[in-house]
């Protein structure tokens, strides 16, 4: 069983539990029959890892079936964060397959594809696979393929420290919120070795999320770092989403720092080692990056939100560094893709080597005043945006490359449909604190309409 509404603008996401799923494991054998025919695999080879959600065993079992029964060869490496499959496409150069919902709730489970070296795979390449997948039975092939299980987490993790400078930093008292998810698989490999204390929060893996959500973009499922980098007078806390491919930051005084502004440190770093190199970020990150790059000699794109459009343009500019308002940060030195691990060993880096505090290295950033992300469920998107900006009509350049932004020299509003969710989603960034209030209220009042949504 597959149902339409599962194919995403970059992924596969939908609920594969209670009396009304989505999709099954019926459906993942037909998925990876369709990987292998779209892509070309019958004879050739890909990853597939899976997260810890309690019905992934089945339903990666059931696309192997698939994708072997059909000629391809599977390297299974078992349980896995999506940046340790990025890493695995990379250093084994083949395609790659991640069992994964990411940060949605336990009932849902998905799919993302890369090619090989970690490159994304377009819109057009994975509406075809659901047009395959969906379409009549494929045909098994004369030749099956054979998979063969390989433990890549010792590599992934010697991979990510070659490439952050880690001798001789001070000890750090470092908390670890991996929310019950995939963190909990990787952290130790990577963070046991450093020197460092650590005190770790759910770190069982657990696909039901029994302490909290593994959304980090939602404030409440940073309140349990936020007290325990408290209690325990820690340097920096991290918490990571449900497949640890991003991962949110806490100061000292248990304050989250804004994504935007790591990027922006992460990007005043990279710069200085590679003076002039090109920095992407996506169109709501806060123009604080844009400041730090335009100072520091570097050259900004500017993508539309997405792990797949922002790889795409790190290809093609030959980028050092991307970062994204939801956390995700992309690396050159990580084939183009993005892994919240990496970007928390650089943060990591960069407090370890200075004297002062993580919120005294933010404070030397460009400082703007941002909403943060509010989600609205409306009836009719385009019609609803199309409101907003007869609403702003006459004020700033309007643009509608991803969603509408509406942007002056002192402040911007974006307004774009998820990419995931069936939600409007607003972003609005100025100045002064007030100012950015008055747009903000301004905007919701047209979006909500009088409702709470």
């Amino acid at each position: 069983m597959l149902t339409p509404s599962i194919f995403k603008a970059n992924d596969i996401r939908g609920i594969v539990t209670g009396d009304d799923p989505e999709w099954n494991a019926e459906g993942a054998r037909a998925l990876g029959a369709a990987f292998v025919e779209v892509l070309g695999l019958a004879r050739g080879a890909f990853v597939l890892g899976r997260d810890m959600r309690t019905s992934g065993p089945e339903l990666s079992q059931a696309f192997i079936a698939g994708a072997t029964a059909h000629g391809a060869d599977v390297i299974d490496i078992g349980l896995a964060s999506t940046d340790e499959l990025w890493f695995a496409s990379g250093r084994l150069d083949v395609p790659g397959v991640q069992l994964t919902a990411s940060h949605n709730p336990a009932a849902y489970n998905g799919l993302k594809f890369c090619l090989a070296q970690a490159a994304p795979i377009d819109s057009a390449l994975l509406t075809e696979i659901a047009r395959v997948a969906m379409g009549p039975p494929i045909e098994p092939t004369i030749r099956p393929g054979v998979c063969r299980e390989v433990d890549l987490l010792t590599d992934y993790a010697a991979h990510l420290h070659a490439l952050v400078p880690l001798q001789g930093l001070r000890r750090l008292t470092v908390v670890y919120d991996c929310g019950n998810g995939m963190a909990g698989h990787t952290a130790p490999a990577v963070l046991d070795p450093l020197n460092l204390e650590l005190i770790g929060l759910f770190t069982e893996l657990d696909g039901s999320f029994p302490n909290h959500p593994p959304n980090p973009l939602e404030p409440q499922n940073l309140l349990d770092a936020q007290a325990a980098v408290r209690e325990h007078g820690a340097d920096v806390g991290l918490v990571f989403d449900g497949d640890a491919d991003r991962c949110f930051i806490i100061d000292e005084r248990g304050e989250v720092v804004s994504p935007s502004l790591i990027t922006a440190l992460i990007a005043q770093q990279e710069l200085a080692r590679e003076p002039g190199g090109t920095i992407v970020i996506n169109t709501i990150t806060s123009r604080a990056v844009n400041q730090v790059v335009a100072d520091a000699g570097g050259r900004l794109v500017i993508s539309k939100v997405g792990h797949t459009s922002v790889k795409a343009l790190m290809a093609q500019h030959d980028a050092i560094f991307g970062g994204e308002h939801s956390a995700h940060y992309y690396f050159r030195d990580f084939w183009g893709a993005d892994t919240g691990m990496l970007a928390a060993l650089h943060v990591l880096a960069q407090l370890g080597r200075s004297t002062g505090t993580m919120s005294q290295l933010v404070a030397e950033l460009p400082s703007f005043a941002a909403s943060g992300e509010l989600n609205s469920t409306v009836a009719d998107a385009p019609a609803t945006m199309d409101g907003v900006a007869a609403a702003f009509a006459g004020r700033g350049v309007h643009d509608r490359s991803d969603g509408l932004t509406i942007e002056t020299d002192d402040w911007w509003v974006n307004v774009r449909p998820s990419n995931t969710e069936p939600l409007l989603r607003l972003n609005v960034e100025a100045r002064t604190p007030e100012l950015m209030a008055s747009l903000r209220d301004e905007a919701l009042a047209v979006i909500r309409g009088g409702n709470d949504a």
